[in-house]
């Protein structure tokens, strides 16, 4: 009887080994990500000025990475791709937290870009705050845990708070310890919430009442004319470094002519409302990315101009890197391009 049961013992002890092992490879979680070339995607789809001109015989390109969060099998394919690079996850924030902040990055990117596309094209414009709201809660004070990623500040005290410059002045009306009332939204429903201040140190080593949280402003730009009205699609894309991109469709679209000239322009690259770009993260990857979606033309903060050249001769592609320090750079080298109509 004891030898019978042997076989079953040891075919159990074999299917729990297998289990585990697939467990360990296919679902632990681990704390890295992978990085990939991503997508190319046309920029005119996802936005449009109110009268302006669409026709387009090329395109502007915003170029992405692909983040996957890695299990053992997939760090060990990774190894065995040329274009992949092994990083660290973000520990202070879970996928909903990544989410709500690059998608306020996009938000602050596409107002950036419609003010420098105006001041450029010299449309007249207002900057107003639509709301502040909460964009990270770290894990280090469980009173920090009144708030959720997402939320919207109302009101302080019964005060409306318009601006975090606002919200700043009036919570250092108050003392670290003392409880105020808040004002929030929370997926659309109105609740209110007790907080206890804490001390929030400055960078000159002092410190200042706060909630102990991050926060951030989403703005609306306000053209004078209704007609120069700038209107974005919702993607799945966050992140602040389409932000070039997007400037150069809204010029397209604010002024007269075809600014693509027939070319497949992509890019990359932060911007700021007086046309300023800034460098960004994964460029090896998105230069890789537009090559492969056919890109003439690919424009490239200057701060990152060394380690995508560098990508582009290991991959021996053909097309032509730009480096940019300004929307003026970008706008004067396509102004030199012959017509590209064939």
């Amino acid at each position: 009887m004891l030898r019978s049961t042997i076989p079953r013992i040891r075919t159990l002890a074999y299917l729990l080994c297998l289990a585990l092992l697939v467990y360990v490879v296919v679902y632990m979680p681990t704390s890295y990500t992978i990085e990939r070339p991503g997508s190319a995607d046309e920029v005119k789809p996802m936005v449009r000025v109110a009268e302006g001109e669409m026709e387009e015989r090329g395109s502007f390109m915003m170029t992405t990475v692909s983040v996957t969060y890695a299990n053992l099998a997939l760090l060990g394919l990774s190894l065995l791709d040329e274009n992949a690079d092994i990083g660290k996850r973000i520990k202070d924030q879970d996928d909903d937290e990544y989410r709500i902040t690059q998608q306020y990055y996009m938000n602050s990117s596409q107002s950036s870009a419609i003010a420098a596309a105006y001041r450029e094209a010299g449309v007249k414009f207002g900057i107003e705050t639509e709301y502040v709201f909460i964009t990270t809660v770290p894990d280090r004070d469980p009173q920090q845990k009144e708030f959720i990623t997402g939320d919207k500040i109302i009101a302080v005290e019964g005060e409306k708070i318009f601006t975090l410059e606002g919200l700043r002045n009036l919570l250092e009306s108050h003392s670290v310890g003392d409880v105020v009332e808040v004002s929030i939204e929370r997926a659309g429903r109105p609740i209110e919430q007790p907080v206890k201040l804490v001390a929030i140190l400055n960078d000159d080593g002092t410190t200042r009442p706060g909630f102990g949280v991050s926060t951030g402003e989403v703005l609306r730009i306000d053209p004078e004319n209704p007609s120069d009205e700038v209107y974005f699609t919702q993607t799945q894309v966050g992140g602040p470094s389409a932000g070039l991109m997007f400037t150069l469709e809204i010029y397209n679209q604010l002024t007269p002519g075809d600014l693509t000239r027939g070319y497949r322009i992509a890019g990359t690259g932060t911007i700021k409302s007086d046309g300023t770009v800034g460098e960004i993260g994964g460029i090896q990857h998105k230069v890789v990315a537009a090559e492969r979606r056919g890109a003439d033309i690919f424009f490239v903060p200057e701060g990152n101009f060394a380690v995508a050249e560098k990508k582009m001769k290991e991959t021996g592609g053909s097309m032509t890197l730009v480096p940019v320090k300004t929307l003026q750079d970008a706008l004067a080298y396509i102004d030199k391009l012959p017509v590209n109509y064939g």
